[in-house]
């Protein structure tokens, strides 16, 4: 049995060169910013090869967790998305990610949910019905990950042709008008990792969709900067003045960042960084936020919870009058 899983790690796991940011073509803003993001990647690969071979979801966790403390979330994200494609094929899968996110990777749930969506972006559609999305709020950070997956690796399509799916296919029902907005965060958040954490590259990206679009992709933006990182104060500041008219997505998205950093023990220096230009707060201020916006939320009405859940954090770091 070890030697089938380890071949069918083999099997499943992408190669390691998909990661590298000459193989994508994305921006090199310099040798520190590559290297970063390029092991951010790896460590992605890492935790799902753990998944694939793993002969129980809680067998993943020991390695998950002697990973580095800047990239372990990555690593979980990664597993995610390995244990929802195990769950995706004809046999073998069955409720892992569930199983997994009943031991440690409950406290990485927020990238749990995100690897899901990698998951969905390499599974066939009629395999969707197999993606794991029981909690009604968090579900939506599926088409985030999806986002992220399709800027990440059809960076011409998503990116610089700005495509978009009319209709989008999940998760149906009255709110599936909202599914390419959050589509969209994700692509904003890909596209810190496209312009190489240079902030006016970045932010120039962003710049070139229609302004409809944009806020969204600003969230994913401040997300992606908060929890990645990769830019210097001064660079930050940049990207926070670039973007004056969405000031209060930059701060949600950190916001989002720093309770998904907090909730699982991983701050580190540049989250606090981050947080300070674009929240004005502490990690632990601005998580904070984000759990006093589930205060009494309302179950989905005209506007999808997970929304209202959002316009509460942004609203908050408007009436403090930091943006």
């Amino acid at each position: 049995m070890s030697v089938y899983r380890a071949l069918r790690r083999r099997i499943l796991t992408p190669d390691m060169k998909a990661t590298r940011l000459d193989v994508r073509g994305f921006h090199v803003k310099d040798e520190a910013s590559r290297d970063m993001l390029e092991t951010v990647g790896r460590s992605f690969l890492t935790g799902y090869a753990y998944a694939a071979e793993a002969r129980r979801p809680l067998d993943a966790e020991q390695p998950l967790e002697e990973l580095p403390t800047r990239y372990k979330g990555f690593a979980y994200e990664g597993a995610g998305m390995g244990f929802a494609i195990r769950d995706g094929l004809p046999i073998g899968g069955g409720k892992l990610v569930e199983d997994f996110l009943d031991g440690r990777a409950d406290d990485h749930v927020y990238m749990i949910y995100v690897g899901v969506g990698w998951a969905m972006a390499r599974l066939p559609r009629f395999r969707w019905k197999t993606l794991y999305a029981a909690d009604p709020l968090l579900k939506w950070l599926i088409l985030d990950g999806y986002g992220f997956h399709q800027a990440y690796f059809q960076t011409e399509k998503y990116v610089y042709d700005q495509y978009v799916e009319e209709n989008f296919p999940w998760p149906g029902g009255e709110h599936n008008w909202y599914a390419n907005r959050v589509i969209d965060q994700g692509i904003g958040r890909a596209c810190w990792f496209v312009g190489g954490t240079e902030a006016e590259v970045a932010a120039g990206l962003i710049d070139r969709f229609p302004v409809e679009r944009r806020a969204d992709m600003y969230a994913g933006m401040g997300l992606a900067a908060t929890y990645a990182g990769g830019a210097d104060p001064k660079e930050l500041e940049e990207l926070w003045q670039h973007a004056a008219d969405y000031r209060r997505e930059l701060a949600q998205g950190a916001a989002f960042a720093a309770g998904a950093r907090e909730r699982a023990g991983l701050t580190v220096p540049h989250n606090e960084v981050a947080t300070k230009i674009f929240c004005d707060m502490s990690p632990q201020e601005a998580q904070l936020v984000t759990i006093e916006a589930l205060i009494d939320l309302p179950m989905d009405g005209d506007i999808p919870i997970y929304e209202v859940w959002r316009r509460r954090i942004a609203d908050r770091f408007v009436a403090n009058g930091h943006c």
